[in-house]
């Protein structure tokens, strides 16, 4: 898998947890941050990286951005 930080392995670990899966059933920074409670900027430093690495995908919605793992580790 794309090397991740310990950081990263939280917050996707986190993700799994809540069911963050496909598309249909992604959830927000702020849903991700709850679960692993971690600072939001933590959170969504380590979701933008992993994005970049093609790990999680970054839908953009009305209010918030959804996520979802797209590659398990």
């Amino acid at each position: 898998m794309a090397d991740l930080n310990p950081i990263e392995q939280i917050v996707l670990k986190a993700m799994e947890d809540i069911g963050a899966s496909a598309e249909d059933k992604m959830k927000t920074a702020d849903d991700i941050m709850k679960k692993c409670n971690r600072p939001k900027g933590q959170v969504s430093n380590a979701l933008t990286s992993m994005v970049q690495k093609g790990v999680v995908a970054r839908r953009a919605r009305e209010k918030a951005a959804g996520y979802y793992i797209i590659k398990k580790a």
